[in-house]
């Protein structure tokens, strides 16, 4: 451990460049072959699975691990991609503590579910590792599609399109596609470029050309893609971010807990990576997990996550909870910010009230204490840049709850235009659920183009 471990401050170089690597390795290490034989015979094949239930996309979860368990990790990997083609990251990212993994019979049972995830990756990987391709192409149906962000609801939409005979355009604001599974999650959960592989992987598929720098609202806007495209899918997520409410906010060492995870992901050399000593985080969701375990990780001495409900409210799964704090962070509850402590303009600490629930609202108590911190990180949600979806045309679809109103096949109110993912009303922050609604948003583009689904 250096001395640099212990300067107030936002620093980098806080750990021996060794300890880098290590406290960044993967989270769950793959599944060797004989591993994963043992763990797919224990799954008992249930009829009516509750696991398949779980899913948001539906995979065939007893018949994929059957196929593994019968020595065929290829046929298990198209099972898997049939339903969610991004599959291989939602292994890695899922919650399947608190989806299929929940209701799992041996959980039930035992307490000890299948190991669903990790067979999950087990089938991908493999398939990726061999470059193996289950789709071709259809006779093109000579429609144009623009599908706007290429993060998972986006990505998913485009290969069903392209699967079905259609030309897509895919146009990203950032300079990489993957959305928050390139920006936005943490380092240890999906290595060595596996984000970038994935979108390689589904773009091989022929038909998807991503068009990088081109943000809705700036570059086009959705009357410009209407009549340039036969049909338009909005997947573009959620780009604002809430602000703390809080006297002070605009100090130095306030920090958005997105942009600091965006800044790991790519960052070349996580030992130049600065990081306060005492770091607190507002917020109780993934976000917030993620910001302060990799906080720790980076050489912070103490990290605080607070969040103004209980801990049966937070967002975050038991699971990743535990993480946190098996990592070291403190997690308290019923607190919420006030004011934002600075010397100099520099963040030495925040005070926060204590909060309680009362006829079924939240209230402050008027009680307050103050934490030292030199870095504080907002995860109180992100929002949607509505602005941009008029892009000055007075074109735009209309919102419910601050987000895009759509069907129950992902058509927005306007004609030509669907949308999915975290964007629309209902939207659940999970990779797994945004390749469904860009899924199945697919299915319905084509079936609009075409003579219900036939060209």
């Amino acid at each position: 451990m250096t001395t640099g471990q212990f300067k107030d401050g936002i620093a980098a170089g806080r750990l021996e460049p060794a300890r880098y690597a290590d406290n960044f390795s993967d989270l769950h290490p793959p599944l060797d072959d004989h591993e994963a034989l043992v763990e797919a015979d224990r799954c008992y094949f249930c009829y009516d699975a509750p696991c398949m239930q779980a899913c948001p996309t539906s995979i065939d979860i007893p018949m994929f691990i059957r196929e593994i368990a019968t020595g065929n990790p290829i046929g298990s990997a198209k099972t898997i991609f049939d339903q969610n083609i991004l599959g291989g990251m939602c292994a890695r990212v899922c919650p399947t503590e608190t989806l299929c993994e929940e209701v799992c019979v041996r959980e039930t049972a035992e307490g000890k579910p299948v190991q669903i995830g990790r067979l999950q990756r087990y089938a991908t990987d493999e398939a990726m590792r061999q470059g193996k391709q289950f789709y071709k192409r259809a006779e093109s149906t000579g429609r144009k599609i623009a599908v706007v962000g290429a993060g998972p609801a986006g990505l998913a939409c485009a290969h069903r399109l392209a699967v079905n005979g259609h030309d897509v355009v895919v146009l990203e604001a950032k300079p990489k596609a993957g959305g928050l599974n390139e920006y936005g999650i943490a380092a240890y959960k999906t290595v060595d470029g596996f984000a970038q592989a994935e979108v390689d992987y589904v773009t091989a598929i022929g038909g998807i050309e991503i068009r990088y720098g081109q943000a809705l609202g700036r570059d086009f806007s959705i009357a410009s893609l209407t009549g340039e495209y036969d049909a338009v899918f909005l997947g573009m997520g959620l780009a604002g971010v809430n602000a703390l409410r809080a006297g002070g906010e605009d100090a130095d060492g306030v920090e958005n807990a997105v942009e600091f995870i965006a800044g790991l992901r790519q960052a070349q050399d996580l030992s130049k990576m600065p990081v306060g000593r005492r770091v607190v985080v507002i917020g109780g969701g993934m976000t917030a997990i993620d910001a302060a375990i990799q906080s720790k990780l980076l050489g912070a001495e103490d990290v605080t996550i607070c969040y103004r409900r209980g801990k049966d409210r937070m967002n975050a799964s038991e699971y990743e909870q535990d993480l946190a704090t098996a990592n070291g962070v403190t997690i308290r509850h019923w607190l919420q910010p006030k004011k934002v402590v600075a010397e100099g303009g520099k963040v030495t600490g925040i005070e926060l009230e204590y909060t309680a629930e009362k006829d079924g609202k939240l209230i402050g108590t008027g009680e307050t204490l103050t934490l030292a911190a030199d870095q504080v990180f907002k995860a109180i949600g992100q929002t949607l840049e509505a602005g941009s979806l008029n892009g000055g045309d007075n074109t735009a679809p209309e919102l419910e709850g601050g987000r895009i109103r759509v069907d129950g096949e992902g058509r927005t109110s306007l004609a030509k235009v669907w949308a999915g993912g975290d964007c629309i009303a209902g939207g659940e922050d999970l990779t797994v659920s945004a390749v469904a609604h860009g899924r199945d948003a697919a299915e319905s583009i084509h079936r609009s183009l075409t003579s219900n689904g036939r060209a």
